[in-house]
């Protein structure tokens, strides 16, 4: 979105890092670039910020931190500590981007130099971007520069207001102008695989996440919608703690399990919707969704878990449940 909004104001930006393939592929294309981009928009996984010698962002944004790849790190401090090397050749130069109020991520900052702005959720002291009266608002001066409203930007789920300040503050603070960010906001486009809406038939709602492959996200979604959903959870176990999931399943009307993270993911949600454990193929938890759905429902994939069990990553997944939701809507 950030990289959307600086092509809308007419600067040359190119999109790289965790997103199309990773540093090296890019670092190639971004070099054919014509003309030169002005900004390089990265988006950095713990294992490359682990590796980073000299990097120090002109703008660098943390939008939140929860637990991930515990598969993979001894801790969840471990993981953290490789998000934290962002901050490590920090000058007075930099600028930050920062959730408001998040203590967490105050202390992945540290006493890193640079200027910090916060993106808050309603009007506070100390925020420079913020939802005032459903209007997505930013203020990098001081002076309070209202956007769009939230209902005119094409995103689905309410957690993407909060992706849209931070997207449209930073932009806005690498020189896009206010109008500029208002012509970007109303054209946003879900990425693949990102609550992408897939289609809608006999009133189900069928929404691609295959992305969320940890609980935070699959909770953010969920946090996110308003009607009724049946939930595809299932794919690679990663370790985390599913129970954290609980609390975020008030408008689950049934969660199919599935796959290698299946039965411990049961054992997890057990007394807090109604489980539906699927021990065969992914196509057949897909249809056991679509068997539970009723008009105004949303059939959502948001697995909580990587896909390595069944699929070589979350893009297939995402694809096989968009085809498969073609088929059984």
């Amino acid at each position: 979105m950030i990289a959307h909004l600086l092509q809308e104001a007419g600067q040359a930006a190119a999109l790289g890092g965790n997103v199309g393939g990773g540093l090296a592929p890019a670092a190639s294309a971004l070099a054919l670039m014509e003309p030169a981009p002005a900004w390089y928009v990265l988006e950095l996984s713990s294992f490359q910020l682990g590796a980073i010698q000299t990097l120090r962002p002109d703008l660098g944004v943390v939008t939140n931190l929860s637990p991930d790849h515990l598969d993979y790190y001894e801790t969840v401090e471990d993981y953290y500590g490789d998000k934290a090397r962002l901050f490590d050749n920090a000058d007075e130069r930099c600028r930050w981007v920062l959730p408001y109020g998040d203590a967490e991520v105050a202390a992945l900052a540290g006493d890193a130099p640079g200027t910090r702005y916060y993106v808050a959720d309603e009007p506070v002291a100390g925020a420079h971007a913020w939802v005032d009266a459903g209007v997505l608002t930013v203020a990098v001066d001081g002076e309070p520069e209202p956007l769009v409203p939230t209902d005119e930007v094409p995103l689905l789920g309410r957690h993407n207001h909060r992706n849209a300040l931070v997207a449209a503050l930073v932009a806005r603070l690498a020189g896009a102008t206010p109008d500029a960010l208002a012509r970007g906001l109303r054209t946003a486009r879900a990425l693949p695989h990102r609550l992408e809406p897939v289609l809608e038939r006999r009133g189900i709602l069928w929404v691609n996440d295959s992305k969320a492959t940890n609980v935070a996200a699959t909770a953010s979604a969920l946090g996110s919608l308003e009607r009724p959903v049946v939930l595809l959870l299932g794919g690679k176990d990663k370790a985390e703690d599913f129970r954290r999931l609980r609390p975020a399943l008030a408008n689950v009307r049934a969660a199919v399990t599935y796959g290698a993270a299946g039965p411990r993911l049961a054992d997890a949600l057990d007394g807090a919707v109604d489980l539906v454990p699927v021990e065969g193929t992914f196509d057949q938890a897909v249809q056991a969704a679509a068997d539970r759905a009723r008009p105004g429902d949303i059939v959502l994939l948001s697995p909580a878990c990587s896909s390595f069990d069944m699929f070589d990553n979350y893009e297939e997944r995402g694809r096989r449940f968009a085809a498969l939701a073609r088929e059984v809507a």
